[in-house]
């Protein structure tokens, strides 16, 4: 699936001016669409001062991968930097001093605002605040001892125990953060003057002792990462000697040949922009990706057992994926299943045909052009789902008849032209059966002949770059936007949405979301000065249940600068709305709060039952995706217990496409869909039917209507007045609040976990 938008005009130049990765983000948070840019020098990429280069690779047992890098602290693809700071937070020197200009001047005054509110950061400790203009989602400031030039034994045996503890610091600012990833440099040593043997040795004990006794949480990546050769051997020695020789190859030394009998113990990883490539000896179903890709022998024969990869992965995964592979949807290339017992959240089957059946020149070019797509469309698909690594075997060296080097060759081409064009951080992983020798020299050769300095654009904010070599054509092509989203449907609504921006505005942009009513005095400030740079004016309404802005102005392109800046506003205190509410759904069941959607067949009885609903609207059916929420559904029978209500109604809410996801993470909130006449009261509302929905909810009736289908616990409830703010009490003497309002075919809860979202129903008018 892939959408394009030709841009001219005022579009090349709102593009510039907002910065293609924070429209990206835009996108992204609104529709799920990953964004990519063509034809011009959107990209504003900060060039590292270091090629990143991986060095060591080692999974501990508690599942974490641990690894060694030389590269720039300030462009790691990560959650969170650490950075090496000093108690005040004051950022003056060595790698702080990098980091506070790298990411802009809120660094410091964030660090700042903390000392002012908490005081000193003491030495062992570590805070979090943002990580402004860095390309990762917050820096962890850690305060590591500091010794004298010339530390004694003593003075080193006390700054031991406080290492160790600013090492435990900086994991559970992870840990409590939900963190993915984290980049740690040599904290201490530099400018802190800790002996850098002992400072990597204390460094590396204390991550290993750490995961030996704590459970692992959502950790995936423990880098090690600094940018001077010294440090980096170090850190290098200290991993080897206190966690294993599970050792991964650099970009050099695999240019520099192995030995085959070397090969099995090694991996080679290549960073371009944002995609780290990794070739490495395993078994595809044991890896531990986001994705993992299969191989079957066509689209409509979808029998799991017969080729020797897909019957490894069956044979892991279970039964079950071959029961879901029957009605499961597919792209022109790919099939899309859940993991079931696989340690991947999905498995893309991917589909080409036999190349010796093609017997001319042009044939086998089809063939060859079959793959490249194939793996192409498994990289955008899991970019565009949110997914950070993926795992390929060596498609269509065994059966299909393709020679190794071929595979190697179109393979690497697909990652390569991924790479090239993906606004989205990705590990992808092509995985050889240790059997096959021949195979992995065939893409270890392909390796070599990659550039050692590649520009691939990321499009994070810095300086323009100089030049774009193979991305510059003489006459230059067409400025170009490419989305890849999750559906045809998701694409065409963000394109839609870019054309009313970039080519019908006529000096307003309107917002309409009801998180504005978050909007605090930092969020009033940063509307102040947009009005100033851009000399536009912005005004803030709330009218009955719905809080709009108005960016207005003269300049049609300032008028869409500033409204895109508002918008990037209100994504980021959304982000933080469902971080919160996440952690307030751990803390009640102590479970991880995830979700996954899943697309029905349109030909299956879940469909046609779910759009029965519907049959007598003007619609037509695009997609159903059922929510499979086990945090909200535990949530959902609790509050049937403590209701004592076990028969839930069904109910329809019609929602913005931007709170699909944020609905099927967190459950039903009033900011997500507030109705046009809040008649009955100031809580959640669900219309009894579609047809009442489109009542309730009337907005724009054109594109893609959004309904979710639920399960509702109306409990005891009695008659809504427009100004209840919460229900009434069931008697004058009573404690005990009613547990819903009602109006004509509608009802109104308070608290969200009286519903469970079921169906996510896209329609088209």
């Amino acid at each position: 699936m892939l959408s394009k938008l030709d841009l001219h005009g005022h579009a090349v130049e709102i593009v510039r001016r907002c910065g293609a990765a924070a429209l990206s983000d835009v996108i992204d948070s609104k529709f799920g669409c990953v964004a990519t840019f063509d034809g011009a020098d959107f990209a504003q990429q900060k060039k590292p001062t270091v090629i990143p280069e991986k060095r060591f690779e080692f999974t501990l047992p508690a599942g974490v991968t641990v690894s060694v890098w030389k590269a720039d602290l300030t462009n790691c693809p990560v959650d969170a930097v650490v950075n090496a700071a000093n108690e005040d937070l004051m950022h003056f020197g060595g790698l702080a001093l990098a980091l506070s200009k790298a990411g802009g001047p809120q660094i410091q005054k964030e660090s700042q605002d903390h000392i002012s509110a908490h005081g000193v950061v003491k030495t062992g400790n570590a805070v979090v605040t943002g990580a402004g203009s860095l390309p990762c989602k917050m820096i962890i400031h850690a305060v590591g001892p500091c010794l004298p030039a010339y530390a004694s034994q003593s003075d080193l045996a006390q700054a031991e125990g406080l290492l160790r503890k600013t090492i435990y610091s900086i994991l559970d600012r992870v840990k409590e953060n939900n963190l993915n990833s984290v980049a740690i440099p040599a904290v201490s040593s530099g400018l802190f003057h800790y002996p850098l043997p002992q400072c990597a040795d204390t460094i590396v004990s204390a991550v290993k002792h750490y995961y030996g006794y704590y459970s692992a949480h959502r950790l995936k990546e423990i880098r090690f990462v600094n940018h001077d050769e010294p440090t980096v051997k170090e850190m290098l020695r200290a991993c080897q000697q206190i966690l294993g020789s599970q050792q991964s190859m650099s970009y050099s030394q695999a240019a520099g040949g192995m030995s085959r009998g070397d090969a099995k113990t090694s991996t080679t990883t290549l960073q371009m922009g944002n995609v780290s490539l990794t070739l490495k000896w395993g078994q595809i179903e044991e890896q531990q990706t986001d994705v993992i890709v299969n191989t079957i022998g066509n689209k409509f024969d979808r029998k799991l057992n017969s080729g020797v990869v897909s019957s490894a992965i069956l044979k892991k995964a279970g039964d079950k994926l071959q029961k879901e592979i029957v009605s499961a949807p597919a792209t022109e290339y790919v099939i899309m299943t859940s993991g079931q017992r696989l340690r991947c959240k999905e498995v893309y089957h991917t589909f080409c045909p036999t190349k010796v059946m093609y017997a001319s020149q042009a044939q086998e070019a089809a063939a060859q052009e079959f793959l490249l797509k194939s793996v192409l469309d498994c990289l955008w698909l899991a970019a565009g789902k949110g997914h950070k690594s993926i795992a390929f075997p060596a498609i269509g060296t065994g059966a299909l008849g393709f020679s190794k080097k071929e595979v190697a060759d179109i393979m690497s081409e697909a990652v390569t032209r991924f790479a090239k064009k993906s606004s989205k951080k990705m590990d992808v992983y092509f995985v050889i059966f240790p059997s096959d020798v021949d195979v992995f020299k065939a893409f270890e050769e392909k390796m070599r002949t990659f550039p050692q300095k590649p520009s691939y654009p990321s499009l994070t904010p810095g300086p323009e770059p100089e030049g774009r070599g193979d991305f510059h054509r003489s006459r230059g092509p067409t400025p170009q936007i490419s989305l890849r989203g999750p559906s045809h449907e998701a694409e065409r609504e963000a394109e839609q949405w870019l054309r009313g921006i970039f080519f019908e505005s006529s000096g307003f942009y309107t917002i309409c979301n009801n998180f504005i009513l978050h909007f605090g005095e930092e969020e009033q400030s940063q509307l102040s000065r947009l009005m100033e740079k851009y000399s536009v004016s912005i005004e803030e309404s709330f009218e009955t249940s719905r809080a709009s802005i108005i960016v207005q102005g003269k300049s049609a392109v300032d008028v869409a600068v500033a409204g895109l800046q508002v918008e990037a506003q209100l994504i980021n205190i959304q982000k933080e709305f469902v971080k919160e509410e996440a952690s307030a759904i751990f803390k009640m069941i102590s479970q991880d709060v995830s979700f996954e959607k899943k697309a029905l067949s349109d030909s299956s009885y879940e469909f046609s039952d779910r759009m029965s609903a519907f049959k007598h609207m003007l619609l037509r059916a695009a997609k159903v995706d059922r929510v499979e929420n086990a945090a909200l559904e535990k949530l959902f029978e609790h509050k049937k217990e403590q209701l004592g209500c076990f028969k839930p109604k069904t109910m329809y809410q019609r929602i913005p496409a931007q709170f699909i996801d944020m609905v099927s993470r967190v459950g039903f909130h009033t900011e997500f869909a507030p109705p046009d006449d809040p008649a009955y009261g100031e809580g959640i509302y669900f219309a009894s039917s579609p047809k009442k929905a489109m009542d309730v909810w009337k907005g724009p009736k054109k594109g893609y209507l959004h309904f979710v289908e639920a399960e509702v616990l109306t409990g005891n409830s009695t008659l809504g007045q427009r100004d209840f703010i919460l229900p009434p009490l069931v008697g004058k003497d009573s404690l005990k609040m009613y547990d819903s309002l009602s109006g004509p075919e509608i009802s109104v809860i308070f608290n969200g976990h009286q519903a469970l979202p079921k169906y996510i129903i896209t329609c088209e008018v």
